[in-house]
């Protein structure tokens, strides 16, 4: 349901504490407590028939009695009377609550739906939002909500806090208050059964009073719901992320604890990063990131410098960088004469940069100015132990400014104590973003440099269907048909090759023997040296039973292999059902790399895509990344980079490089084979050869299953709906409306410089400025599954694209209304640009069956309310706003 009525859970104007009481150390109890201490400015409204009056507050003896109807009701009852409650709160108009009331997840009765069911069954008809149940509960310190059990007082801030588990957000709660850190909203989730992290996140993504948002996940439920209101929030704020169950046992708890799928952990990490959100494993580091992200300045790569007066705490920095997977930045040869020219004799001549503990702070900011100026180094982390030389607060003003000038990041550890406490205080009111040790401060650079990934690949927009290559999709669908019509659901291995080829993934050759003595003639006619493979769908790994012999060199040796191989495996695997043998050439490949590329179906988040190093001790190394599709080169070589395979791919000694486009090419293929074809469950190409030359599927394993699932759709994120572009012609050329992507960042603004005043006061209802790069990347950086922007595009003459208008619409989580804009080229209107550009986003958004679409505009803007009404909008003056709403019900046709 999403965002629907989350203004009466969140901004509520009065309460209603069902269940309130004056039992000391009750739940009834303490939420009154709790309310009545944070300063509430509405009406409290306890209900309880066994009390006159809670907390000094006059009570009423149930829901009926109330004297008006509250926004937020507070549940704190036995579970039995929950669904009868919420029913008679949605009779009287409530909208929202929070139901903290554990022990709803199972049957009343044997063999009834549970009470959770029933109350949510309860809450639909009023579309009354439920926040909980189990759930510690709500608090909103800037409107002095307390509507919690929780313990602790809070102080307001600019940090939301939303976490499934109560026990840990009063554990949070007990620690922010000793470290004096505030938050803007602090919710407990509990079971989620309706308002859950999607909802959450797509409220507070646009909440002005929250700078970031902490998450503490157990598990997710709704996949794409999830993913987009995380890419939504993400490109506002920064999004820092505590998941539970990094190993199968904690996963396993996990799933119990929630009653949901907990999915595996390496796909929480895809999801996690993909949606530009940040993963940290502590909840101490849950706060730190979000000190360092709000204060450090933007990185602009991943090469760390190391300035310090000590050479020990520089060899720990260099140890913990390096073993964290940090790059020590090289200095430059022009950087190291510089330094030599102002540092002792003595200076380390490397990075860590080491100046001698006698350091005066001239010394300190000649050796900062150098390294900051070096095009090697991406960020500067400075690690200072006190002396009684030079005063450490000394050293710290004097750099304070030239720190502040640098456009590289700081990452500041004042070793020490009180001697060390003035200079932390400088940094502090400064800014500069400052750690107790420097294992601490590398962590925080890397939290940036990780944050920085994230986000570029939260920016990636992978079309819907492919540039680069033209599969053969419906010779895939028909291998793939004929396998479950059989009733099979694992294909053979030539049939998994021929649907590989039908994606241009490069394959062998390969043939099926009935019976053991046909192999010779096949191997004849293919070639010699010939591998000859068991054919088998009840054995995965043949090589493991001596269902592969390699090398066959003639007709008597593929003979003799043959029928020892099938005596071997009816002695070793007597119920295997042997369907032949394959026989295909033996690849001559010399130097070249077993790598692993599949994919799979995650319970939650659907297909994965799955790259590492391959061949038979695949899982002993262990060496393997995963991403979500759809990908494009851009997430292929970022997935690629994530395994240590891919140091060797780029070559070493003389070993040349890989074909790394083909590599990526390749992943790029498999992520589209399984967002066309849903019926693939799991796909496995090991080996995959890749040396200089390019890459050979060797062996691959295919298994499907029937659905009725489309192929995107089971997509956590939605592509780029490619199918949407359509070619006119226009103004004598042609004319492509399709829908905006990222690279239409510099026409946009082009597109933008080119409004006269008064459309730019139409379109933004005001003057504006130059858009800013973050604005653009806004308006061209968009989520498919809740936006849509088409542009009118064409090419120069120099072949450089020109936007020639917008159509814009963002529908609200639910799918009820789009709010829409447009704007035509201040040179192009009156050519029926703007009819063609709103009459394509009608038609989108009737597709989508979003029930109406509704726009504001400007009482004087002419030209938009005739075009509006010609499209079929309904026009209502607001005289007092000086606008007219329009608006269009979408009938389905």
């Amino acid at each position: 349901m999403s965002i629907r009525n989350l203004d009466h859970l969140f901004q509520p104007k009065s309460i209603a504490v069902i269940g309130a009481s004056t039992r000391p150390h009750s739940v009834g109890a303490t939420v009154m407590k709790n309310l009545l201490a944070g300063g509430f400015g509405g009406p409290i409204m306890p209900v309880n028939p066994k009390y006159d009056a809670v907390g000094g507050v006059l009570a009423y003896p149930n829901v009926a009695a109330l004297p008006r109807v509250p926004d937020l009701a507070i549940l704190c009852t036995p579970p039995a009377t929950v669904p009868q409650l919420i029913t008679e709160l949605g009779q009287r108009g409530t909208k929202a609550a929070v139901v903290l009331t554990a022990g709803l997840e199972t049957p009343s009765e044997p063999g009834e739906v549970t009470l959770q069911q029933r109350m949510l069954e309860a809450a639909r008809p009023h579309m009354l939002r439920i926040l909980g149940p189990n759930c510690v509960g709500l608090i909103i310190p800037t409107i002095g909500l307390n509507a919690s059990f929780a313990h602790a007082t809070v102080q307001a801030g600019r940090i939301a806090f939303v976490s499934q588990s109560g026990a840990l957000a009063t554990a949070v709660l007990d620690w922010a208050r000793t470290n004096e850190i505030g938050f803007s909203h602090f919710v407990s989730l509990g079971n989620s059964a309706d308002v859950d992290f999607g909802d959450v996140l797509d409220f507070l993504g646009s909440d002005p009073k929250t700078r970031s948002i902490l998450l503490y996940i157990e598990s997710i439920k709704h996949a794409r719901k999830f993913m987009s209101a995380a890419r939504a929030a993400a490109r506002n704020k920064p999004v820092v992320v505590l998941k539970a169950g990094r190993v199968a046992e904690g996963a396993k708890a996990a799933a119990s604890h929630t009653g949901a799928l907990a999915g595996s952990d390496d796909v929480y990490d895809a999801a996690i990063r993909r949606a530009g959100m940040l993963r940290v494993d502590t909840f101490e580091d849950l706060f730190d990131a979000v000190e360092t992200l709000s204060r450090a300045k933007p990185l602009s790569g991943d090469r760390l410098s190391i300035l310090t007066n000590g050479g020990g705490p520089g060899v720990m920095a260099t140890d913990t960088a390096i073993a964290r997977g940090a790059r020590i930045a090289t200095l430059s040869d022009q950087t190291m004469q510089r330094l030599d020219a102002v540092l002792p004799a003595t200076w380390s001549k490397g990075n860590p940069v080491d100046i001698i503990g006698d350091a005066p702070a001239q010394r300190y900011l000649d050796a900062l100015e150098i390294i900051s100026s070096d095009p090697e180094s991406d960020a500067i982390l400075f690690i200072h132990a006190p002396t009684a030389i030079v005063s450490s607060n000394e050293i710290a003003k004097a750099l304070v400014p030239s720190i502040q000038g640098s456009p590289k990041p700081m990452f500041a550890c004042w070793l020490g104590g009180d001697a060390v406490a003035g200079a932390r205080r400088t940094f502090a009111q400064a800014g500069i973003p400052n750690y107790d040790s420097p294992e601490d401060a590398v962590n925080a650079f890397l939290q940036i440099v990780n944050y920085r990934r994230n986000q570029a690949s939260l920016m990636e927009t992978p079309p819907s269907v492919p540039k680069d290559f033209t599969p053969d999709t419906a010779l895939a669908r028909r291998v793939i048909a004929e396998a479950l019509a059989a009733g099979r659901d694992l294909l053979t291995e030539p049939e998994a090759k021929s649907v590989l080829a039908a994606y241009q993934i490069p394959t062998v050759e390969t043939r099926i023997a009935r019976k053991p003595l046909e192999c010779a003639s096949l191997a004849a006619e293919i070639g010699f040296p010939v591998a000859i493979k068991i054919l088998s769908p009840d054995i995965t790994h043949k090589s493991d039973v001596g269902g592969v012999v390699l090398g066959l060199e003639n007709v008597r040796q593929v003979e003799a292999a043959a029928l020892a191989m099938i005596a071997r495996i009816e002695k070793s695997q007597p119920r295997a059902r042997i369907d032949g043998i394959t026989v295909q050439a033996m690849v001559h490949w010399p130097g070249a790399h077993e790598l692993i590329v599949g994919a799979s179906e995650d319970p939650i988040f659907g297909p994965t895509i799955l790259f590492g190093q391959g061949g038979t001790a695949v899982e002993v190394i262990a060496d393997r990344a995963i991403s979500l599709p759809p990908l494009n080169m851009a997430l292929a070589r970022e997935l690629v980079s994530r395994t240590r395979v891919a140091k060797l791919l780029a070559g070493y000694r003389h070993r040349p490089a890989a074909d790394l486009d083909a590599i990526y090419r390749t992943l790029l293929q498999v992520s589209q084979l399984v967002s066309d074809i849903p019926e693939i469950g799991e796909l496995d190409i090991n080996p995959l050869l890749a040396n200089e030359t390019g890459v050979l599927a060797l062996d691959a394993r295919l298994k499907v299953s029937v659905t009725e699932t489309l192929g995107s759709a089971r997509l956590a994120i939605r592509p780029y709906p490619h199918e949407l572009e359509a070619t006119i012609t226009f103004d004598g050329g042609p004319l492509v409306l399709r829908p905006i992507r990222p690279d239409d960042e510099p026409a946009h603004r082009t597109l933008f410089s080119k409004l006269d005043p008064d459309d730019v006061r139409f379109r933004f209802f005001g003057q504006l400025r130059e858009p800013i790069p973050s604005e653009l990347a806004r308006y061209t950086q968009i989520d498919y599954e809740r936006e849509m922007a088409f542009i009118a595009t064409r090419d120069r003459v120099n072949d450089e694209p020109e936007t020639l208008g917008v159509a814009r619409s963002a529908t609200d989580p639910d799918n009820v209304t789009a709010e829409f804009a447009i704007v035509v080229r201040s040179d192009f209107k009156g050519k029926g640009l703007g009819s063609m550009l709103l009459r394509k986003l009608i038609d989108y958004c009737r597709q989508r069956r979003t029930t109406q679409i509704v726009g504001h505009v400007l009482a004087d803007n002419t030209r938009m309310l005739a075009l509006a009404a010609k499209c079929g909008f309904q026009l209502t003056d607001k005289p007092h706003e000086g606008v007219v709403e329009v608006c269009l019900p979408l009938a389905l046709k």
